[in-house]
Formats: C-alpha cells, sequence, structure tokens
C-alpha cells in the first residue's frame, strides 16, 4: 500500500511537498519520490509490497500516475493491454493502471477489480483524473484553493499546504453526533471534502473540480432459489476471492477473532503450515474472543499470535488513533484495530481481514428487526402511530416501550445505519450552536429511494454499504493498517462476491434461525459447528465498565469541563449523561464516548 498528495500551480517550492509527504510516510515508509512538473506538483510515500516505485510515467511521458491500493483483475486487464499494443516495463498494478487509462479513459474504474484511489495528471492538457474504489476501501481527500487543486490519501498532508487555513466545520459536528463518524462530503475540515466510493473526479483550471459516479451496488435478491444452490454460489465466490487476493508473492497473515467472518477466511486460505492468524482481546471475560481463536487456530493447525489489551494500553494509544483517523470516529473497536495491526507489523506486510461479510450476507443482528417487527409493521399505519404515541409517553424503564415506538416507524425514519448515538432533538439540546441543516433522514432519504422497490432487509443493507461501512469499518481498516505500515486486504468485499451476495433471497439472509443464513452454510463446509454459529461480537470494548470506574470517569470529566468542551457544548448536559452512566440510571456509554472521542480529536488538531 501507500499514500500519496499533491497540488496544482506553479509553486517551485519544493519543501510544501516534502512536509506534504512527510505527514504520510506512515502510508509508506520504504521510499518516497516527487513529480514536479510546470504546473501540478505530485508526492508519493511507498510501502515495500509492490515492486515497483511512484510515480510512473506513460510510453510517451505525457501522463503521470499515482496508484494506492491493489488491483485483482491486473493479470487480465495487463494481456488485454498488450494485445492493444502497450508495453509494459513490468508486472505492476500501476502499470496496468495507467495503461488502462490510455485505453479505456474514463470508463478504467468501472473494468478494476480491487481497491484503490489513483490519479492520473495529464502534462500535456494540464488536467487531472483521480478515482476511488467500489465500495471506499481506498482514501481520497481534495480542496480547492484560489481556483487550484490539492489532493492527498490523508486530511493531515492537506493541512500541511500554506495556502490552507484550517477551520473546524460545526455542521460536521452535529452529523457526527448522530451516525458516530464524520458522514458529510465535506469533512471536519471546512473546505476538505472526500471523494466518494464509485466516483471519480475531473480537475481543470478551466472546469474546476467535476464528479462522476460510475458504479452503485444493486441488489436483486431472487424471489426463489435452493438453499443448496445459494450456497454453492457463496463457497465458489468466497474461495475464488481468497486465492485472487493472494496475488503479489507476499507472506500473508490473517486476523482471527473467532468469529465465522475470519474463521472462515482463515479456513479458507490454503497454506496452513504457513499461515499466521492475529488475535486481540482484553483481560475482561466479556469482551476477550482470543481463546476462541486460539481453539480454531488449533483445530485449522494454524500459527496463532495474540495480543491481550491492558486498559492502561488502551487508554494510552486513544489520542494516537484519533490523529491518525484524521476525523473523529466514536467506534471504541479502534484501539484494538490498532493493536492487532501492530501485530501483524511484526511478522508481515500483508493481512487478510474480513470487513464486507455483514453488509454483503445480512450479517448484523439489528436486520432481524423487520422480522421481530412484523407483528406490528403489519398492522395499519394509523393503528401503529397510536401505538407509538402512546409508547412514547410512558416511563423510560417500562418494558416494551422502545418496540412499540420502533414498530411505528418505517424502515426508512428508524434505521440510519448501524449507530444511531443523539437523535435530533438531543443533539440540538447539547450544542452550543445547533447547525440544523440536515437530519438524519435526509441524509439517507435518497439511499432509500434508489431501493425503494426492495424489502426492509435489503434496504438496511444497501444504507450500510453507503453510510456504516463507508464512514466507519473501511475508514478505520485504512488507517489503523497504515498506521502501522502494513497492507490490509478485505476478500469479502469484492465485486465478484457482491455479484453472488446481491441475488441472495431474503429469506437465506436473515432469519429466525440466524443472520447471513446461507454465508454460515457456506462456513460450515470448512469450518467446526461453534464457529458457524457464535454470535457477532466484532472486537468488544469495555468502555461501559470503564466509565463507571473514578479512574477513567475522572479522565472524561477532565476533558468535559475543559475549556473547548464549553466552546462546542452544554456543560451541565455532559455531565449530567457522564453522571447518570456512573451512578447506574442508564447506559450512556455510547454517547459519552461519542462526545469524549471528538474532544480528544479536537485537542489532537486544533490545540
Amino acid at each position: 500500500m501507500s499514500g500519496f498528495c499533491g497540488f496544482s500551480g506553479k509553486n517551485k517550492d519544493c519543501d510544501v511537498i516534502e512536509n506534504m509527504m512527510e505527514k504520510i510516510k506512515h502510508r509508506g515508509p520504504d521510499g518516497s519520490a516527487t513529480f514536479l512538473g510546470e504546473s501540478m506538483s505530485i508526492g508519493y510515500r511507498h510501502l515495500g509490497v509492490t515492486d515497483m516505485e511512484q510515480p510512473i510515467y506513460n510510453e510517451d511521458a505525457t501522463l503521470v500516475m499515482c496508484l494506492n491500493g491493489r488491483i485483482y483483475n491486473c493479470k487480465e486487464l495487463r494481456e488485454e493491454l498488450i494485445e492493444s499494443g502497450h508495453v509494459f516495463k513490468g508486472d505492476s498494478d500501476a502499470e496496468v493502471v495507467i495503461h488502462g487509462y490510455e485505453k479505456y479513459g474514463d470508463e478504467l474504474p468501472k473494468k478494476l477489480r480491487g481497491m484503490f484511489a489513483f490519479v492520473i495528471y495529464n502534462i500535456k492538457e494540464d488536467t487531472l483524473f483521480a478515482a476511488r474504489d467500489n465500495f471506499g476501501m481506498k482514501p481520497f481527500y481534495y480542496t480547492l484553493l484560489d481556483g487550484e487543486i490539492v489532493f492527498a490519501s490523508e486530511i493531515k498532508s492537506i493541512l500541511e499546504h500554506p495556502a490552507y487555513f484550517k477551520e473546524i466545520n460545526e455542521l460536521a459536528l452535529e452529523n457526527y453526533l448522530t451516525f458516530q463518524y464524520s458522514v458529510l462530503e465535506e469533512t471536519f475540515f471546512k473546505g476538505i471534502f472526500k471523494l466518494l466510493p464509485a466516483h471519480y473526479l475531473k480537475f481543470s483550471k478551466e472546469s474546476g473540480v467535476n464528479l462522476t459516479r460510475y458504479w452503485k451496488a444493486e441488489f436483486a435478491p431472487l424471489g426463489e432459489a435452493s438453499l443448496e444452490d445459494v450456497v454453492s454460489e457463496v463457497s465458489g465466490a468466497v474461495a475464488e476471492s481468497v486465492l485472487a487476493h493472494k496475488v503479489g508473492g507476499n507472506e500473508i497473515a490473517s486476523f482471527l477473532s473467532g468469529g465465522v467472518d475470519s474463521s472462515y477466511m482463515a479456513a479458507q486460505f490454503g497454506e496452513r503450515d504457513t499461515l499466521k492468524t492475529l488475535s486481540v482481546g482484553f483481560m475482561h471475560d466479556k469482551y476477550n474472543e482470543v481463546q476462541f481463536a486460539k481453539e480454531l487456530a488449533d483445530q485449522l493447525g494454524v500459527k496463532n499470535f495474540d495480543k491481550i489489551i491492558s486498559d492502561e494500553e488502551y487508554w494510552e494509544v486513544f489520542r494516537e488513533t484519533q490523529y491518525y483517523m484524521d476525523e473523529p470516529l466514536a467506534d471504541p473497536s479502534v484501539v484494538p484495530l490498532y493493536y492487532v495491526s501492530k501485530l501483524a507489523s511484526e511478522h508481515v506486510k500483508v493481512a487478510f481481514s474480513g470487513e464486507g461479510a455483514d453488509e454483503f450476507f445480512g450479517g448484523y443482528n439489528i436486520y432481524k428487526e423487520p422480522l421481530d417487527l412484523k407483528i406490528l409493521t403489519d398492522l395499519p399505519r394509523f393503528i401503529r402511530l397510536i401505538l407509538g404515541a402512546i409508547a412514547s409517553v410512558l416511563p423510560f424503564n417500562i418494558r416494551g416501550k422502545s418496540f412499540f415506538i420502533r414498530g411505528s416507524k418505517s424502515v426508512e425514519e428508524r434505521f440510519i445505519g448501524n449507530a444511531f448515538i443523539f437523535s435530533q432533538a438531543e443533539r440540538e439540546a447539547i450544542l452550543k450552536n445547533p447547525q440544523g441543516k440536515f437530519s438524519p433522514t435526509s441524509l439517507t432519504g435518497k439511499f432509500y429511494d434508489e431501493v425503494r422497490h426492495l424489502d426492509d432487509v435489503t434496504k438496511m443493507q444497501y444504507i450500510d454499504l453507503n453510510f456504516w461501512a463507508v464512514g466507519d469499518i473501511l475508514l478505520k481498516a485504512d488507517r489503523m493498517s497504515m498506521a502501522n505500515s502494513i497492507e490490509v486486504r478485505m476478500p469479502f468485499l469484492d465485486k465478484k462476491v457482491f455479484e453472488v451476495a446481491a441475488k441472495i433471497p431474503v429469506n437465506y439472509k436473515v432469519n429466525q434461525t440466524a443472520t447471513k443464513y446461507a454465508f454460515r452454510m457456506a462456513a460450515k463446509k470448512v469450518l467446526p459447528e461453534e464457529s458457524t454459529s457464535r454470535r457477532k461480537l466484532g472486537f468488544p470494548v469495555p468502555i461501559r465498565v470503564w466509565l463507571t470506574e473514578d479512574k477513567y470517569y475522572n479522565i472524561v470529566k477532565e476533558v468535559f469541563v475543559s475549556e473547548a468542551a464549553k466552546k462546542f457544548f452544554e456543560i451541565d448536559k455532559l455531565m449530567d449523561i457522564l453522571d447518570r452512566h456512573k451512578s447506574g440510571k442508564a447506559d450512556y456509554s455510547r454517547k459519552i464516548w461519542t462526545l469524549y472521542t471528538f474532544l480528544v480529536w479536537q485537542k489532537e488538531y486544533f490545540e
């Protein structure tokens, strides 16, 4: 993997591009190179997984390119390009991309199977083309400054450009409080934007930035299909994808939690005598899956290396993880992912991880909600609304209150993704300067419109694939692996796997028996029963417990009453949430963690 950065304009101060590159050195500690043109400067940091350093040029040196990522259909595309007359100097993915752009132009991103973000600068025409992969595995950020573009793999690199003035985007903060991650196209830094997944960008000084969406995930569940056929297709797609992701000749390790996703991936890997699996957990029994992982590793005959994270280690490294994230992410599993990546870096430069299986195959427990609520949602809407209104005025601790309230709403009203932290009313009450520009449903609404013809479970998958996966799951996977200078590949999150997953009937995804049912049935072919039926945990972290202890309560309290907190929040409301959690009146751990994470991040970048 790698990182790149650059800017247009006639600035000849080499220190600018060098400073920008230095900020992303962790993405590529094995070398660096630059292109310094008349109207464009590009810098590249190299991680020694591929055999060709960048930037690279086409045959007549009219195009220069940097690629961050991995192309899994590289061999097939290369053969097509050679037949078309293109000359290759090596066998790198980057050469396939630059020659592919010569042949296919704007259509190239549609043809790529992989994880990628790349930039191609046309020297003769003074134009820039950039693209990001289908699912958003690799990042790309940009801003316009006096008509010139500045871009990078990470925001912290853009902050080094002398023309950018750093200012916090309070609109991003407001929506973060609901989603627990940065959900808007404009980031927490005013004027800096993320290129969305499955989009490409074209820039020229005459036209500025133009964005195009080149692909979207289209679910089309079959009405009827035999379970045997579906399971067979899933098995074949997973096996083929794991094989495709083993390209490059590097030694590969695999993250292993003990859950079905990582277990299936490890079992499908092949060379078990050389495979290293990596696991992390906590000293708290309820938050430790290491034993499950070790038992499975023994059953599969693969090596397992583990790390038990102490409470102190978690809190000590938390601020550092938020620096690497660029924007605040209140998912507590960021830190375990940091440590398992760090563990991997002691053994390999490439690791497999199980992201994508839940979104593709229907794995989150919340996806069972449409089944659980069916007794209510089958009622006429006006009756559901009456029941919901009655439930809403009942005391807080009345059993079943939430069931009737959620059952009174459509899936479009109640589901914005795997995280829903502060409601719109709650965040307006706690913020000093509420912006009030977007409601959560206004952000998800256009995506629901795209799948309005589908069932509720598939709608939820589509929302998570476009929100939760991009803003949380894939962002932390990229940042925490790159913070430790390793390349993480995700065989489940693959175009060909999605083609199979998109057709699975809803009852083979989620039913009363299990979530991602067909996927588990496929995994049973290579795994013991207990590994395929284990309930999803996903790097569980004991923040709920910590925040009732004096030591960690006081750490958070100090941040909650700081001058920075007073600038953004109503302090008395922050302390009320913290105190109510500590006294055991309610579990406010996720709300507290969302607020605390932002303030830690804000201190890192603005103080």
